[in-house]
């Protein structure tokens, strides 16, 4: 099951708040020998079901809402992973959002703007692939971004010193917080993958026709930048990961492993909240009663209707018989005469 800890200590995949952070002590493939493909694939089908479940009890429940953040270099898989493990929740309580660089509109709002018009209400669940975590990721790398935001005070790029990116970790902590205070749930992923597995992801971008459509020349751009992106999000993750917000680093080089250990956190994250369908009181209990009563009594009025419906056809036929006769018998005397 998702929960069996044996499989994989979920543990070692949580980056612990308050405590020293390290991307390199984190895996990017799996090192167990517990799990095969073949028997991680056929787990996550079994826990897609169970995930289903538990989103029935949240939409019912109605007090929580859910977020999940997903955050990663290049070709991680962060599509394929909402694509594999969310396809088993009801659609109608799931919105998917992918986030790509601000609009105009959107540059002239703060950078949370278009990240809380996105969020879950109570009873949903809302992936976010990207998120607000960029303006401390991307922006880190490309500074000179941080510009277009118009920020008063911040003037230049030698304005974007240490302390605007310490105060930059503060506003997304308190923001976190104040969504956590009022039930929402946050599940943060960073999908670890290697320089060497995103290069040959990348060229099967490149190799397969089908695959073209993933790759831009961007892409290649942004690798050059790949340890000043380790940094940036190594500086984010260690500065935001919360109690009530929690990073979790998932070994991304081998997706078959990261779909299942994504899965068993939001399993595991959601079994926490001890949902249940809301209880029904003695009073809704005999309304309900009394309701079914009367639906009961209503297939009790089609049969007594159709009863008589038939007991009429029957004397009207009968009717129409004598009638029939009735003209003949007097037709058959016309012509003897």
């Amino acid at each position: 099951m998702l929960s069996d800890s044996k499989i994989y200590n979920l543990k070692k995949l949580l980056a612990v708040p308050g405590k020293k952070f390290n991307l390199k002590d984190y895996d990017t493939k799996y090192r167990g020998k517990e799990l095969t493909r073949r028997d991680a694939e056929m787990l996550l089908e079994m826990g897609r079901k169970h995930l289903a479940e538990i989103q029935d009890k949240l939409y019912a429940h109605n007090q929580y809402s859910v977020l999940i953040i997903f955050q990663a270099m290049d070709a991680a898989g962060k599509d394929g992973a909402v694509k594999h493990i969310m396809s088993g929740f009801n659609p109608l309580g799931v919105k998917v959002y992918s986030f790509k660089a601000p609009n105009s509109m959107e540059l002239d709002h703060d950078y949370f703007w278009r990240h809380t018009v996105a969020l879950p209400a109570r009873g949903e669940i809302g992936i976010h692939n990207r998120s607000h975590y960029e303006n401390v990721l991307v922006t880190k790398v490309h500074p000179d971004w941080i510009l277009n935001e118009n920020i008063p005070g911040i003037n230049s790029v030698k304005d974007i010193d240490k302390k605007f990116w310490e105060k930059r970790y503060k506003q997304i902590n308190r923001f976190e917080k104040n969504l956590a205070q009022n039930g929402t749930v946050i599940l943060k992923f960073f999908l670890h993958v290697s320089k060497k597995e995103q290069k040959k992801r990348f060229l099967e971008r490149i190799d397969d026709p089908t695959k073209n459509w993933k790759f831009s020349l961007s892409d290649l751009k942004e690798r050059s930048y790949w340890d000043d992106y380790q940094k940036a999000f190594e500086e984010a993750i260690s500065k935001t990961s919360q109690p009530h917000a929690p990073w979790y680093v998932i070994p991304a080089d081998d997706k078959w492993f990261a779909r299942l250990a994504i899965a068993a956190v939001i399993y595991r994250e959601f079994e926490k909240l001890k949902l249940s369908y809301p209880e029904v009181t003695d009073t809704q209990r005999a309304e309900l009663q009394k309701a079914r009563l009367q639906l009961m009594a209503e297939d009790g009025d089609k049969q007594k209707s159709a009863k008589t419906k038939k007991g009429k056809k029957k004397k009207v036929t009968a009717k129409t018989n004598k009638e029939v006769e009735a003209v003949t018998a007097e037709m058959n005397g016309k012509g003897s005469k």
